[in-house]
């Protein structure tokens, strides 16, 4: 048998002094070649697999579209696939396939033969691919469900004593960092805890979508609602009004922050948990999806002085993602950001961030009134709620200052009349709004299992996607559902965008408070691209289905 190193020479994958390197570096450490040559980013994982394939003999398993046997992956326990990184996926010719990242690792097989008493065929992976599978195959649900099931005897009562009692019971905090760590390994945007009649039922919103994940017996319902107003500072004993707060944990040595939010129900207290991505904070807007022709109108937009920039669309279609991305875009040391939020989900460097405090009369009026006597070049108002909100932010666009901030409207054109409905006077709304974008978030199709077909004329009819006489079908992509994207056909999602620019035609129509039909058939005719005819583009580009468009777009 060929030595790796040789292996790796042959197929050109690194150079003799890269071999040399890495030689060294193994008979100070002791770890083996390949890993060696990896972290020393000479070789890739994929390129790893490859030459060790090669060099014993076996076979490359690629583990996103390969069909794991759950209660074979089952049968190790997590520490030891963790500590070895492999995962028995299978049976085959009466052995245990184990999927490997360094199938040249005897002490791995030995130990997974000694604890599933079964001959052992290792198969290879990546890395990369092991660890996602392991974290995929050993989650917390049967865990979970034994920690729930613990409760289901007692009654604890509704008193605060006992929910205290229970609070400070381990087992409730290791039922609910399991929960938070479930949620952030599924790639979950919100956490849904809701009390039943009869059950504690547990929700993950992922790519948009709700998925029932549990049903937890009623009687843990009281210490779980504790714990997680206990960590999120939230009073314990107040159950009557809605409650907010914020918490910070750590899931597998990232640091994670959730914003939490409490409402009442009649069988108990509902609570929301809001994971906050840190990353989505300095995304550009280059990673969002916008079409050539929106682009170009937004960044002129943004790319003036003074005026303001409405976002909208409604909760969790991806207006604070967007507005942060602008204010990477339009910060720097020369200019003066100041924002206005409730809450702030994300800290930025360079940007003095406001937190509203109703309690304390910091209400997103009296906070704007007080930053505008300090000097700023760019305001970022979280939301504009009501007239007297927006008619200082109106104020503030006309004198000077760049104003971005949200409005809750189906559409674009919908900005300029809720604007009026305010309260604001049509003349000082058409001359300071200079631009408003309209967002939707739409799932993306899974670029591994994603199918090509061809509709038929009648079907792009349905789907209200018209086509010339003469001009052939095109080929678009339906979901199908594979391992990598939960047998769901999508992953991710992308945002569908639609840019009115408020031009002096548009201007002119908002004085004579003319209707949103009116406006929104001048902005098409000047060339603003709909939400509809926006995600029918990404639908012929491949990036979604039109049945995901039919769902997000009216």
């Amino acid at each position: 048998m060929k030595r790796l190193g040789d292996v790796l020479l042959d197929a050109g994958h690194i150079t003799p002094a890269q071999l040399e390197t890495a030689l060294d570096l193994q008979r100070r450490n002791g770890r083996s070649l390949g890993r060696v040559l990896v972290d020393i980013q000479a070789l890739s994982d994929d390129q790893l697999v490859t030459a060790l394939a090669t060099q014993i003999g076996l076979r490359v398993v690629d583990l996103t579209d390969f069909t794991i046997d759950g209660n074979a992956a089952r049968l190790v326990p997590e520490q030891v696939c963790r500590r070895h990184n492999a995962l028995p996926i299978g049976h085959e010719d009466g052995k245990l396939l184990v999927a490997m990242a360094d199938p040249a690792n005897v002490f791995a097989i030995d130990d997974i033969r000694s604890a599933t008493r079964l001959d052992v065929k290792p198969v290879v992976a990546t890395r990369p691919d092991v660890m996602a599978a392991i974290d995929r195959f050993h989650r917390g649900d049967e865990e979970m469900d034994q920690l729930a099931s613990g409760f289901q005897e007692a009654d604890h009562g509704d008193d605060l004593a006992s929910v205290t009692e229970v609070v400070e019971d381990a087992p409730i905090v290791k039922f609910v960092n399991i929960l938070i760590s479930q949620a952030v390994q599924d790639r979950a945007s919100d956490i849904h805890v809701e009390p039943a009649e009869k059950d504690l039922r547990v929700r993950f919103r992922i790519d948009g979508v709700l998925h029932e994940v549990m049903r937890s017996p009623k009687s843990i319902t009281a210490g779980v609602t504790s714990r997680l107003k206990i960590m999120a500072d939230i009073n314990i004993a107040e159950r009557r009004i809605p409650q907010d707060g914020r918490l910070s944990t750590v899931v597998n040595g990232k640091k994670v922050d959730l914003r939490v939010a409490t409402l009442p129900t009649v069988w108990g207290e509902k609570i929301v948990m809001r994971i906050l991505d840190n990353s989505t904070a300095m995304l550009q807007l280059s990673d969002l999806g916008f079409g050539p022709t929106n682009y170009d109108i937004y960044a002129r937009s943004f790319a003036k002085p003074y005026g303001m920039i409405l976002v909208t669309g409604p909760t969790g279609s991806g207006k604070s993602t967007t507005l942060y991305a602008t204010l990477n875009i339009v910060s720097n040391p020369q200019v003066n950001v100041i924002t206005v939020e409730d809450p702030v989900e994300y800290k930025l460097p360079g940007i003095n961030q406001v937190q509203t405090n109703a309690k304390a009369g910091l209400t997103f009026a009296a906070a704007l009134r007080s930053i505008l006597r300090s000097d700023p070049d760019v305001v970022l108002l979280g939301e504009i709620r009501d007239r007297e909100t927006a008619h200082i932010a109106i104020e503030a666009a006309l004198t000077g200052h760049l104003v971005l901030s949200t409005l809750h409207t189906n559409d674009a054109p919908s900005a300029i009349v809720r604007l009026t409905e305010m309260g604001i006077e049509p003349f000082l709304v058409g001359s300071a709004l200079d631009c408003v974008l309209a967002q939707r978030l739409a799932r993306k199709l899974c670029a591994r299992c994603k199918e090509s077909y061809v509709p038929s004329r009648q079907a792009l009819a349905d789907m209200r996607m018209p086509l010339p006489p003469d001009e052939p079908p095109p080929t678009l992509y339906r979901p199908v559902g594979c391992s990598a994207c939960a047998k769901t056909g999508y992953r991710g999602r992308i945002a569908l965008h639609e840019v009115m620019a408020v031009s002096e035609d548009i201007e002119r129509l908002a004085v004579e408070r003319a209707p949103t039909l009116s406006i929104a058939q001048v902005a098409r005719e000047q060339g603003m691209v709909t939400l509809r005819d926006d995600g029918l583009a990404k639908v012929r580009a491949g990036l979604t289905s039109a049945e995901e468009i039919l769902r997000v777009v009216v």
